[in-house]
């Protein structure tokens, strides 16, 4: 199992199941997760709604955090 950011993010969503399915697939680094959109989850395997928009929701964060961060 990788250990790296992108894993311990989807630990503290209760989803790290989905680590080495996110790191095969590119995202193994937050910056790249946060331009994740439905294809990309369909690509990585990520099926189950409610997994999804716990992602979804995840990203947006992470958006948020930088704007916040950045001054906007």
């Amino acid at each position: 199992m990788c250990t790296n950011i992108v894993y311990e993010w989807l630990k503290t969503l209760h989803l790290p199941q989905y680590a080495e399915s996110f790191v095969d697939n590119g995202y193994d680094d937050l910056e790249v997760c946060k331009q994740i959109g439905d294809p990309d989850l369909d690509a990585i395997g990520v099926v189950v709604p409610h997994h999804r928009r716990r992602i979804h929701e995840a990203v947006r964060r992470l958006k948020a955090a930088d704007e916040t961060v950045a001054g906007l």
